[in-house]
């Protein structure tokens, strides 16, 4: 196993190059992310106690229905957000195969995620964008609650795919390097096997 700089492992293969990325290893925002996560489920069990609890008056109880509904789907929508900020910070890794077929790129949570594969021969433009950095893209991407800031990025099939979540300019660089490296290896080797 190989190492480009903290983040980035590697294992290299003539078959095949695997590659996995970890989060961020920042304790401080773990333990903010964490911290607001479970006072967000704290509020979401208290409203449930209260509105099974507490007893309305039947004129009311259809207005507090409607208002305790929309309340839940709000809380619904953050409580899954933030969980799987802080679950991606405590367990995530991007884990990045690639071999003389594909590249198949996995987002997962202690292993639970969906791989997605990309045809090599239909990869195209491998490029590092990493945004100016005193601009609100890149204020936005680096904020502790947000788990983008893809750093690689190439075309496929009229999409544009991204990957490295918030890797630094360096650990980009290097990566795009090791990447583009093996993709030419793999396409010379189909090329005189055809």
């Amino acid at each position: 196993m190989k190492w480009i700089g903290n983040r980035i492992s590697y294992r290299d293969t003539d078959i095949k190059t695997t590659i996995v990325i970890t989060p961020e290893n920042v304790g401080f925002y773990k333990a903010i992310i964490g911290a607001w996560f479970f006072m967000w489920l704290t509020i979401g069990a208290v409203m449930i106690w209260g509105y099974n609890t507490f007893p309305f008056k039947a004129d009311m109880k259809d207005q507090l229905s409607i208002m305790f509904l929309i309340f839940m789907l709000f809380w619904t929508y953050y409580f899954i957000r933030v969980g799987r900020m802080f679950f991606w910070l405590l367990y995530g890794s991007e884990n990045i195969k690639l071999d003389k077929i594909s590249l198949t790129i996995k987002t997962s949570i202690k292993g639970y995620g969906k791989a997605k594969q990309f045809y090599i021969e239909n990869i195209e433009k491998v490029r590092v964008s990493i945004p100016k950095e005193n601009s609100f893209q890149a204020a936005w991407e680096n904020s502790p609650w947000i788990r983008g800031g893809e750093r690689l990025e190439f075309d496929y099939l009229g999409k544009t795919i991204r990957f490295g979540r918030k890797l630094n300019e360096q650990e980009s660089k290097l990566l795009f390097q090791l990447l583009t490296k093996r993709l030419d290896e793999h396409v010379k080797r189909r090329k005189k096997e055809a």
